[in-house]
C-alpha cells in the first residue's frame, strides 16, 4: 500500500468519526476526575494514568482495518479469555476471598473476566455478521450456539466467584442479542427456565455471602447502604463543600472512589449532580440505540452498538440501585466513572472498534483488493470497446 493510500485511510476515519460519542463521554470523565482527586489525590494521579492508557488504546483501536481482521481477532480473543479465566481457577490469586485475578511478571494482576466482556461482543459480532438472523429472528439452533458463547465463560467467572461480573455480562450479552433479533417463540420456555433455575441456583450455586447480601437487600440495609443514604440525603439539592461532605471526608463512606462513588456525587453535588450524570448516561445509551437502528444491516455494528448501551444501562442501573438501596450489593462500578483501570480501558477499546467500524462503512472504494478488481474490469471494458471498434 502506498503512502498516500495510507493517508487517505487515516483521514477517511478521521474525518467520519461520530464525534458525538467522544463529546458525550467527556463530561463523564471530567466529573469522575473531580471526586477522585477530592477523594484521594494519589489515585487522581492513577486515574489519570488510566485516562491516557485509555485514549492510546482507544485511538489505536479507531484506525485498525476492523472489517479486514475482526474473523481472526474476534475467536482468538474469546479464546485466549476463556483459556485465561481456567487458569485464574487454577492458579489465581485470592483475595479477600474472591480468586478472580492472575498475578504477572513485575507484581501485575490482571483481571480477565473484566476482559471477556468486550471476547464475548466480539465473538458475537463475528458470528451473527457470517450468518444473519432471518426475518422472524434467530430460531433455537442458532440461539443454543449463541447461548454457548456467552454462558461457558459465565460460568467460569461465577466460579471464582464473581456473581456481579457474572450477571453484568449475561445481562449485557443477551441484551445485544434480543435486540439483533431472536424468534418470539422462544422467549416463553426461556422464561420459564429461568424461573425455574431462579431458585435452584440461588439454593445450590451461590456462596453464603453472597446469599448474605441478598438477605440484606429484602431485610435491614447493610452498613455500606446506610452510609450511602446519609450521604446522599445529606447533600440535599444543591450538594456541599468538599469540606464539609463528612460522610467520604471522615471514611465513613466506603469504597467511596469505585462502588459508591454515586453517594459521594450526591452529598458533594446534590440532587443536581446525581440527576445531570443520570442525564448524561440516558443520552448516550439512547444515542448507542439510535446507531444500532442506523446501521441495522450491520451486524457488526449492531452487536457493539448494542452490547456497549445495555452494558451501560444495566451497570447503571444496579450501580444506582445498590447505592441506594434497592438492589443487592454487587461489586458494579459506575462506567467511564468509577476510579478503576481495566474498565476504563475495555470500554475505551470498544468506543475504538464502534468508531472504526462507523468511520469504514462504504469505503469499498479504498480497498486494494476492489481497486483492482475495478481497474481490471475498466480494462476489460476498453479492450471490448476496441474489438467492436474493429
Amino acid at each position: 500500500m502506498r503512502l498516500k493510500q495510507v493517508l487517505d485511510y487515516f483521514y477517511h476515519i478521521t474525518k467520519n468519526f461520530n464525534y458525538l460519542l467522544i463529546i458525550q463521554i467527556i463530561p463523564l470523565l471530567i466529573i469522575s476526575s473531580i471526586l477522585v482527586k477530592e477523594i484521594n489525590p494519589k489515585l487522581y494521579h492513577g486515574q489519570m494514568v488510566y485516562y491516557t492508557l485509555s485514549a492510546i488504546i482507544f485511538i489505536i483501536a479507531s484506525y485498525i482495518p476492523w472489517r479486514k481482521v475482526l474473523w481472526i481477532f474476534a475467536p482468538l480473543a474469546y479464546i485466549i479469555n476463556t483459556i485465561l479465566l481456567f487458569l485464574v481457577l487454577v492458579h489465581g490469586k485470592t483475595i479477600l476471598g474472591a480468586t478472580r485475578w492472575l498475578a504477572l511478571p513485575g507484581g501485575v494482576t490482571i483481571q480477565p473476566s473484566e476482559f471477556m466482556k468486550m471476547g464475548v461482543l466480539l465473538f458475537m459480532a463475528y458470528i451473527i455478521n457470517k450468518k444473519p438472523p432471518p426475518k422472524k429472528g434467530y430460531g433455537l439452533g442458532m440461539f443454543i450456539l449463541l447461548s454457548l458463547i456467552i454462558l461457558v465463560p459465565s460460568l467460569l467467572i461465577l466460579k471464582e466467584p464473581d456473581l456481579g461480573t457474572t450477571l453484568l455480562l449475561l445481562l449485557g450479552a443477551f441484551g445485544a442479542l434480543f435486540i439483533v433479533g431472536v424468534n418470539w417463540k422462544i422467549i416463553i420456555p426461556l422464561i420459564v427456565a429461568i424461573s425455574i433455575a431462579t431458585p435452584i441456583g440461588y439454593k445450590y450455586v451461590l456462596k453464603p455471602y453472597q446469599k448474605k447480601r441478598i438477605e440484606d437487600f429484602l431485610g435491614k440495609p447493610s452498613y455500606q447502604v446506610k452510609q450511602a443514604l446519609i450521604a446522599i440525603g445529606s447533600g440535599g439539592l444543591e450538594g456541599k463543600s468538599k469540606d464539609n461532605a463528612t460522610q467520604t471526608q471522615l471514611k465513613f463512606l466506603p469504597v467511596s472512589s469505585t462502588d459508591f462513588i454515586f453517594a459521594y456525587l450526591g452529598e458533594r453535588f446534590g440532587f443536581k449532580g446525581m440527576a445531570i450524570v443520570i442525564i448524561l448516561y440516558i443520552l448516550l445509551i439512547i444515542h448507542l440505540l439510535v446507531i444500532s437502528k442506523i446501521y441495522s444491516k450491520d451486524y457488526d455494528i449492531v452487536v457493539i452498538s448494542s452490547g456497549l448501551s445495555v452494558l451501560f444501562f444495566v451497570y447503571m442501573g444496579v450501580n444506582i440501585y445498590m447505592v441506594i438501596g434497592l438492589a443487592p450489593v454487587v461489586g458494579a462500578p459506575l462506567p467511564m466513572f468509577s476510579h478503576g483501570g481495566t474498565s476504563f480501558i475495555i470500554f475505551a477499546f470498544l468506543f475504538g472498534v464502534l468508531e472504526n467500524l462507523i468511520s469504514f462503512k462504504g469505503y469499498k472504494h479504498y480497498n486494494c483488493v476492489t481497486k483492482i478488481e475495478m481497474i481490471k474490469k475498466s480494462k476489460e471494458a476498453i479492450r471490448r470497446h476496441r474489438k467492436k471498434g474493429l
